[in-house]
């Protein structure tokens, strides 16, 4: 939400005052002018070269705008007949800064993982196509409104966090900017707004745009919202008319892409009801098509408010918008587009999917130029994301240069072309940093492994910064430097210095402050040099990192950072200054003054850097023989030294590699060569572990890997192509990976370890293709001569070579069996082999059968999975051809160009793949960017995809079980879910950084292979399926689905049910028998029941339910359920009560009839209580003698269901919080209490006249059955006490006329019940045979009522005639369509309409008369729990957080029209996320405002209108384990589980402070007392789960210190008296005593070690009293029952133990696994006193005398306690136990007196300071006690 001074919109112009250009900048021709339209001045843009003409908001770029509103509105006009650019800069929650651009230059949307570009087509048509995207002569003022939050969501899966700069390029006129929260509808004023009551924002005047009366706004202007509902999937922003006449569309849509309409775009995403027509095949070239048969049409949900359109027709039925994509909860479109730059980032929407292409001259039929090609909502594609990467092989890409250690010398790091690898040594394990689009240039990591620094190759180089241990990006931006070549940190990582070269060649250094980076802040650009001098290397000194050194080619240079500049000095090098060197590392001893610099012609030069002197200078030379001068050891470089490439240095060794290839470790004295490593290639650098132990190597020819000095053993890492990858080919029986590259290799890899296995070189001809032999250890290899060699794996020499080519070998197969090999080549020649046998033969070679001019494809020649078919691209590239895998006889040629009659292109052929078989289909990918499905046996398509790749597809392949098809192109690979015969989702995945060549299925099918610039392998994360048996996959026998999806056209017939509506999938017969009823529930014997629906009863005369039966309803369908029934009509219920109020026990005959209980995973109500029993000894005092009094309650009950209820007319308020009912004045926040229940109460409802509140609560140890309590709501007294049979109430509903009571049961013994609240007696008992979720009563109708469960709806017509009540019962199953497993919430809403959230997300609407559903949508993606309706307008509430305001004004006209309604129902108003799953809800009347309750413990008040949600209890969420108080008494702390310090006001028990520490537990808290210092520099300190103290400022709101003075978990924190020290005790029974203004720890006590220190308290005394010296006295007690009691002087270091008491264990404790704590402190009213409370064998209070030594009273107590306080105002002492019970004990008189209420063990208890107040807490809540009589 944006902040209060954005609210509720803010002008960008006017804040910013652009007219000054003091905190904006213009550039080239920006003028204002007068606007004849607006009439108002306006700013021109203008200039032939938009990047030199501009305004840019803040003036530089170091600045934000800092503006958090979610919509942005740009009023502007472009300028003919040139271009525009908007250019945004977009902060994200992650500090990630993405660019957006519109533009009308961009001819299609392109995106990387922080660059967004949308093309915008100003018009629907021009006559050009080429000038699709210039604005016409007469283009109109437009409002654009961005929405933000979305459009990061949908494109990049990121949270918007604000705007931080625009730029608006030439051409165009620009008005104003406004940002806000709020979603403006610009044709609308507030007067029709008003006057039509219509639920949108009316423009603001100052942003309106004027309209002279008589005319239209649309006429006049535009207005484009983006993201809108229809542009989710749609990646073009478009202009054009709102009325939106056909042809316009047509035009529109011909141009081949897909643009976003105007005002008709508010209509994207709305409920559609389909005829009940027959379904079609294809779709014809007529005007009017009809729409696919669908009678329960589905609704996509609209991530939107409700916008208003007057798109319409003479017809009466809305035009629908050109573009129509649908979204998910997420805004995502079920298209999914990973992206691997960013965590394997969702993209909803890939950049070659904005919308599926047609080519430029086919026609589409009316129907998809009325509807668009995203007509259909598509299904989502799960899991999302489907792939994982798992593991990279290669090095290097820009350069071997970079590989780094780590701290610990357990992984290195190192660049993989654009990905980032963090290789653990020891288990290989990889972990990735992914997000840049171009090869890694440079690394660093700095001293303390907390940032990672990395360069982008490619101009302008892009910088990020990573936080190294959890791969987060937390910065982004851009270096003044156009391409960097190298990075350096200093050793604290507050500095970043880069390298690199600029655009004319100059060498520059650049030094950025990255000091904030890792806080949330930003990189500072701190100073930018250019130099003369050539840098090959750069460092920053790790022992000042104002120091740098750098050396290239004739010096080496000092530089110093000082006052914001770089300066830099050249080392006088005598005679070696024209050297050329190549690295250089400073000496590692702190007191060293050493450089050490090294050159290619083999010179090591030491250089004092203080002095600037070289000190020594060395060379390394080949050793000569002594026969001859030539050396022994070839070299790669000429002149007589070794080239030195790089050295790093350790304390004691200096490691050096060569360009010959060799690794040496020397000492720092180069006496000797102390070992030495030949690697295959040069050396590009050397790298020595922290610890010196190990020396990293890498070299030009892709080698990585480390030399282990003690056991001087060398390890390889990974080896990498050095080249394109250009095929693959993996073993079907073995986890191996053949690869062959443009390096002339081909190596053979192992899957599981990545790690190179062999590898061949060809020097001469270059390999093309590869293939292994299914059986054999083999493969085979194809060369850009025309050979075909055989290779041996276990011999690893050539078996064969074959020559029959004459051209290059464009494919190579094998067939499934191992019979035999297939080759082709660029002249046309297909061969086959006999490989059956080692050495393969030639049996036949065909000339010109293989197309010559084919595309360069991996699949161009592939065989069937059977080893029957061969299929190719041939004779010319428009065929396909099939034959014959033994006698290569031509089965089949299809002609795919003659596929699409009504295109005038030529569509060629380009890759091919078999499909599984049955049902033998072959997929072909085309040159027009589609993928078609052919049937083998007949040639005819089976189906098409197109718009599969923006380009053409040149490797595709399919799983093994046909579910997913694998398409790659360009550097994208997409997997598609061919299972989906309709709306075939994609999720798209990015991070090569060169275009991929192939892709693979692994030969388990748990991975997936893709191969390009280096070898990438993916885990697959869907899991396995298993098919029945004689199932196939892929069969075309029975589409899931029945219309055509996006892009695709189905061309078989859908198989539809008998009653006419399409199957999701072929029916299965049941194989349950019928069940078998018992006698007087059943059917008589022989007796069908074929009757039709009737309002009375039609079942066997005389049939009554028996007491306990199950309960016999009607079925929708013709499957039957055991539990419920055999298939039939109504069946009339006559239930009496039964006796004593509660129903029978069940029948055994009936028992064994019912199948097992069904698993519930809807559990709405957990008790998170303890069961109470109390004893006799529990003394409760009367009313007018407590001494205590509940003053206020903080918490709410999160685990319950609709325990929150709400009268707006009467200002009545209550909620449960454990235990008990609290009644909250809103205004005063006054509250009152009703207790009584024994357990925690699970739902509440208020009767329709407010004046009885019902509450219900679960069993207790002394009663079986629930509670039920009805409660005066005036008085607030209990009317009436009622026990139900169930051990918990799930759900209470009143009937409309408050005469009955409904109940519904829950743990496993659900039953329904009906009281009367005249008599409060028992009407009727009906057990359910499966598990029901939600009951609500008709408000239409008081003898109606609804319960939705477990497959299924029932719906309940009560009549009573007398004391007899007859139930009608009407059960209907969940159609198929719905795709939900169970119902989990009802509302009813406008008669006769029932609506339904179920655990799938969707929300279904009903007909109650008819007892049908109509109508469904999908309005989550988790489960909906709360459903609310209200007129026209309707809430749902998720398990995900999510709270919708949804529009449903038209399901009555849908109802009532059937088919022929209008397609606009349901709109998305507001959404808002809260802290957890929402478990109850209560709104106004007008659903304006109202009050959610969340699983988190928060109850919110939510207000429609301006968007916000509101906190009014909040409690914590977790355990709270302390409470403490400011000596003032005006402020309290407590602390809990969930890591939260929360400081309230005591006066109003409101939230006023929080400090959270994510992931730790906070156990203990202490408030600084008075004598600390001034009362604005209280404290308070905490104790967390990992060790750690922290102390925070009251004052300043900011944590002051932390400390870990303990290895173990924190349970007793107090400060000593002065409030200068601290003492703490952990779980370990260490205390330890720390300075509060040092954060040392000064000395730790271990004399209570081996058991947690469960109490530390600190209190003063005068010096020498007790006859020891200080004036603390301080005690620790134990877990052992051990208390110890010292006398301390911290300023002296003095602490002398006093006293030591020890009691023997309690032999039996009252909770198993839950100890008895030891309690202790000092009594207020006698210093001289210790009060005890937990040790020894009895339960009672012991009072023991310091000055005595021994005890002088005792206490006795019915339980142990688990906690105790005693008040400094009177001698009352409070005892907490682990029963829920609170005793108060006044010490003087000896009165007890006992209080219920609480829901768990009373584990905290405290006093204020002054007694007054009682502070106690069980499990999460937290009680108020007001003292009396104090």
């Amino acid at each position: 939400m944006a902040r209060a001074w954005q609210h509720p919109f803010l002008s960008v112009f006017r804040h910013f005052k652009v007219d000054e250009w003091k905190r904006s900048a213009k550039e080239g021709d920006v003028a204002t002018v007068m606007d004849k339209t607006l009439k108002c001045t306006v700013y021109r843009v203008r200039g032939s070269v938009s990047a030199s003409n501009y305004i840019q908001l803040p003036r530089t770029g170091t600045q934000s705008l800092g503006l958090t509103g979610r919509y942005l509105y740009v009023l502007f006009r472009p300028l003919p007949p040139r271009h525009f650019v908007i250019h945004l800069d977009v902060f994200t929650e992650d500090s990630q800064v993405i660019r957006v651009s519109f533009s009308s230059l961009f001819k299609e949307f392109k995106s990387t993982a922080t660059w967004l570009q949308f093309p915008f087509i100003c018009e629907a048509g021009t006559p050009r196509k080429d000038a699709a995207g210039v604005p016409p002569t007469g283009a109109r003022w437009t409002c654009l409104q961005l929405d933000l939050h979305d459009l990061l969501l949908v494109y990049l899966n990121r949270r918007y966090g604000h705007l931080k700069s625009i730029r608006l390029c030439a051409s165009l006129l620009v008005r104003n900017l406004y940002t806000s929260d709020l979603c403006f509808d610009p044709a609308v004023t507030a007067p029709e707004a008003r006057r039509a009551k219509l639920p949108v924002t009316p423009m603001p005047r100052e942003m309106a745009f004027p309209v002279p009366k008589g005319q239209s706004w649309h006429d006049r202007y535009v207005h484009i919202r983006f993201p809108s509902d229809s542009s989710k999937g749609v990646s073009t922003l478009g202009q054009k008319n709102g009325s939106l006449p056909e042809a316009g569309l047509s035009a529109l849509c011909s141009t081949g892409s897909a643009a976003l309409s105007s005002t008709a775009a508010f209509l994207g995403h709305v409920p559609r009801l389909l005829p009940h027509s027959a379904p079609f095949n294809k779709p014809t070239q007529s005007c009017r098509v009809p729409s696919a048969p669908r009678p329960l049409p589905e609704i996509s949900m609209s991530c939107e408010r409700l916008e208003v359109s007057s798109v319409g027709g003479p017809s009466g039925r809305g035009q629908e918008p050109s573009a129509w994509a649908e979204a998910t909860d997420k805004c995502v479109n079920s298209t999914n587009v990973h992206v691997s730059a960013h965590e394997l980032a969702v993209v909803p929407v890939a950049p070659e999917d904005v919308a599926p292409h047609e080519p430029p001259c086919r026609e589409q039929s009316g129907q998809q130029a009325a509807l668009g090609k995203n007509r259909f909502q598509q299904r989502s594609f799960l899991p999302d994301p489907i792939l994982r990467l798992k593991g990279v092989i290669g090095f290097g890409g820009h350069s071997t240069r970079w590989a780094l250690w780590t701290k610990d010398g357990a992984a290195v790091v190192y660049p993989c072309h654009a990905v980032i690898v963090m290789l653990h040594v020891d288990t290989r394990q990889q972990r990735f940093f992914l997000g840049h689009t171009d090869k890694v240039s440079a690394l660093a990591l700095d001293g303390s492994n907390s940032l990672l620094a990395s360069a982008q190759a490619r101009a302008p180089s892009m910088l990020r910064l990573w936080d190294f241990q959890t791969g987060a990006c937390l910065s982004l931006f851009r270096s003044p430097v156009h391409v960097v070549c190298s990075l350096s940190f200093s050793d604290s990582g507050a500095l970043l210095c880069g390298t690199g070269k600029d655009r004319h060649g100059r060498t520059v250094v650049v030094a950025w402050d990255t000091a904030q980076v890792g806080r949330g802040g930003e990189a500072v650009l701190l100073t930018k040099v250019h130099t003369d001098a050539d840098i090959q290397a750069f460092k920053v000194a790790f022992f000042d990192e104002t120091r740098m050194a750098s050396c290239g080619r004739g010096g080496v240079r000092l530089w110093r950072l000082r006052r914001g500049g770089l300066r830099s000095c050249a080392v006088d090098l005598g005679e070696h200054h024209a050297l050329e060197f190549t690295d250089l590392a400073f000496g590692q001893d702190l007191d060293s003054c050493t450089l050490y610099v090294c050159g290619r012609s083999g010179h090591i030069l030491e250089i004092d850097h203080q002095h600037m002197a070289v000190r020594r200078a060395r060379r390394l030379l080949p050793t000569q023989t002594p026969s001859g001068p030539l050396p022994k050891r070839q070299t790669f470089s000429s002149g007589p030294g070794i080239a030195i490439s790089s050295l790093s240095v350790s304390q004691v060794t200096c490691a050096v590699g060569s360009e010959d290839g060799y690794l040496r470790l020397w000492p720092l004295d180069f006496s000797s060569v102390l070992l030495e490593a030949e690697h295959e290639g040069p050396i590009s650098s050397v790298c020595v572990s922290p610890d010196g132990l190990r020396v990293l190597s890498t070299t030009s020819s892709g080698h990585l890997g480390f030399l282990d000095v003690p056991s001087r053993e060398y390890s390889v890492l990974m080896r990498s192509h050095t080249a394109l990858v250009l095929a693959l080919a993996t073993k079907c029986r073995q986890e191996h990976l053949a690869t062959v590259s443009q390096d002339h290799t081909v190596r053979v890899w192992d899957l599981v370890t990545l790690q190179q296995l062999y590898d061949f070189t060809s020097p001469k001809e270059a390999p093309r293709a590869v293939a292994f032999h299914p059986t054999q250890p083999t493969f085979f290899c194809g060369f850009s001569g025309g050979a075909v060699c055989s290779f041996s794996l276990e011999a690893t020499e050539v078996l064969v070579e074959h020559r029959c080519h004459r051209g290059a070998v464009t494919g190579l197969a094998t067939s499934p069996d191992g019979s035999f090999l297939f080759s082709s080549c660029s002249r046309g020649s297909l061969a086959q082999y006999d490989c059956a046998a080692t050495q393969c033969r030639v049996l036949r070679v065909a000339a010109n059968v293989v197309c010559q001019d084919a595309h360069m494809s991996p699949n161009a020649l592939v065989v069937s999975g059977d080893s029957r078919l061969l299929a190719f691209v041939g004779p010319s590239k428009y065929t396909v051809t099939i034959m014959d895998t033994a006698s290569l006889d031509e089965l089949l040629r299809v002609d795919i160009s003659a596929l699409d009659g009504t295109s005038s292109r030529l569509d060629s052929a380009v890759a091919v793949c078999f499909g599984p078989a049955p049902p033998g289909h072959l997929l072909v990918s085309t040159s027009s960017n589609t993928v078609v499905v052919l049937d083998t046996t007949s040639g005819r398509m089976v189906r098409e995809l197109s718009g599969v790749h923006p380009t053409a597809c040149p490797s595709l392949a399919l799983s093994r079980d046909g579910r997913f098809l694998l398409t790659a192109a360009d550097r994208a690979i997409k997997v598609w879910d061919y299972l989906m015969q309709a709306n075939l989702g994609c999720q798209v995945y990015i991070g090569h950084s060169e275009p991929v060549q192939a892709v693979a299925f692994s030969p388990n099918q748990q991975q997936l292979l893709s191969v390009g610039d280096a070898i990438f392998l993916w885990d697959i994360l869907a899991p396995n399926e298993r098919l029945p048996p004689g199932s196939v996959r892929g069969s075309p026998g029975a589409p899931p689905a029945c219309e055509a999806g996006p892009g695709m056209r189905q061309l078989e017939d859908t198989v539809s049910g008998a009653d006419g509506l399409p199957r999701w999938q072929v029916p299965v017969p049941s194989q349950a028998s019928p069940p078998r009823l018992g006698p007087c529930a059943g059917l008589p014997e022989g007796g069908d029941d074929d009757e039709g629906p009737s309002e009375e009863s039609h079942g066997p005369k005389g049939l009554r339910q028996a007491s306990g039966s199950a309960l016999l309803v009607k079925e929708a369908d013709r499957v039957v359920d055991a539990a419920c029934g055999a298939a039939g009509d109504s069946w009339g219920l006559s239930m009496p009560p039964h006796p004593c109020g509660q129903p029978s026990a069940q029948s055994p005959r009936r028992a064994r009839a019912q199948p097992a209980a069904h698993p519930d995973s809807c559990e709405p109500f957990m008790s998170q209580g303890k069961a109470s029993s109390l004893a006799k000894s529990v003394s409760s005092p009367p009313a007018s003698s407590e001494r205590l009094h509940l003053k206020a309650v903080v918490g709410y009950s999160g685990n319950g269901r609709a325990n929150v209820v709400w009268r707006p007319d009467t200002g009545f308020f209550a909620y449960t919080c454990g235990r008990l009912v609290v009644v909250e004045d809103l205004h005063s926040g006054a509250q009152q209490h009703w207790l009584g229940h024994p357990e925690e109460i699970s739902t509440l409802a208020l009767s329709h006249d407010a004046q009885v509140l019902a509450s219900a609560s679960g069993h207790s140890s002394t009663a079986s059955c629930g509670q039920i309590r009805l409660w005066e709501v005036p008085g607030g007294s209990c009317r009436q006490l009622i026990s139900h049979r169930d051990p918990t109430v799930r759900a209470l509903a009143f009937s409309p006329d408050d005469r009955l009571l409904i109940t519904l049961g829950y743990d496993g013994d659900c039953t329904l019940a009906l009281w009367s609240m005249s008599t409060y007696e028992l009407l009727s008992s009906t057990r359910l045979p499966e598990p029901v979720h939600g009951v609500a009563f008709n408000p239409w109708h008081a003898g109606e009522l609804a319960c939705v469960g477990q497959g299924a709806i029932t719906l309940w017509l009560l009549q009573q005639r007398g004391a007899d009540v007859s139930l009608q019962v009407h059960r209907e199953r969940i159609p198929e369509e719905v795709r939900a497993g169970k119902l989990t919430s009802l509302c009813y809403g406008a008669m006769p309409l029932l609506y339904c959230g179920s655990d799938t997300g969707q929300v279904c609407v009903w007909d109650t008369r008819a007892c049908r559903c109509f109508l469904a949508w999908e309005a989550d993606n988790s489960e909906i729990g709360v459903l609310l309706c209200s007129g026209v307008r309707l809430v749902s509430g998720s398990d995900s957080g999510r709270l919708r305001l949804w529009a449903v004004e038209a399901m009555l006209e849908l109802r009532r029209k059937g088919s022929g309604a209008r397609s606009s129902s349901v709109f998305m108003e507001r959404e808002l996320t809260l802290d957890g799953a929402i478990v109850s809800a209560v709104f106004h009347d007008s659903m304006d405002m109202g009050v959610a309750g969340s699983v988190a413990g928060t109850l919110w008040y939510i207000n429609w209108a301006e968007g916000t949600s509101t906190h009014l209890i909040s409690g914590h969420r977790s355990k709270v384990n302390e409470v403490a108080f400011s000596p003032s008494e005006s402020h309290c702390a407590t602390c809990s589980d969930d890591g939260s310090v929360r400081v309230w006001s005591l006066a109003s028990m409101e939230l006023v402070i929080q400090f959270q520490v994510l992931n730790q537990s906070c156990l203990c808290l202490a408030w600084s007392p008075p004598s600390c210092g001034r009362p604005e520099q209280q404290q308070v300190a905490a104790g967390y789960s990992d060790g750690t103290l922290r102390v925070f400022s009251i004052s300043r709101t900011a944590m002051e210190l932390k400390m870990r003075p303990h290895l173990a978990a924190l349970t007793a924190i107090a400060f000593s008296a002065d409030g200068q020290t601290i003492l703490s005790g952990d779980k370990d029974g260490l205390v330890a005593v720390s300075r509060l203004c040092t954060g040392m720890t000064l000395r730790v006590l271990s004399d209570q070690r081996g058991a947690p220190i469960s109490t530390i308290q600190s209190t003063s005394k005068e010096d020498g009293d007790f006859g020891v010296e200080g004036t603390d006295l301080w005690l620790a007690a134990s877990g052992d029952q051990r208390v110890s009691i010292w006398a301390s002087d911290w300023p002296q270091g003095h602490c002398e133990l006093m006293d030591w008491l020890s009691f023997p264990a309690p032999a039996l404790m009252e909770a198993p696994g839950c100890p008895v704590p030891s309690l202790a402190a000092f009594c207020p009213w006698d210093g001289a006193l210790l009060v005890c409370a937990g040790l020894g064998v009895h339960r009672e209070v012991i009072f023991y005398s310091l000055r005595h030594k021994q005890v002088v009273e005792k206490i006795p107590l019915p339980f142990f306690a688990v906690s105790l306080s005693l008040s400094p105002g009177a001698r009352l002492m409070a005892i907490g136990f682990a029963e829920c019970v609170l005793r108060l004990v006044d010490c003087t008189s000896g009165a007890v007196q006992d209080f219920a209420g609480h829901n768990d063990s009373v584990r905290l208890c405290r006093f204020t300071p002054a007694g007054r107040l009682l502070f106690t807490a069980a499990h999460r809540e937290i009680l108020v006690w007001e003292v009396t009589g104090c």
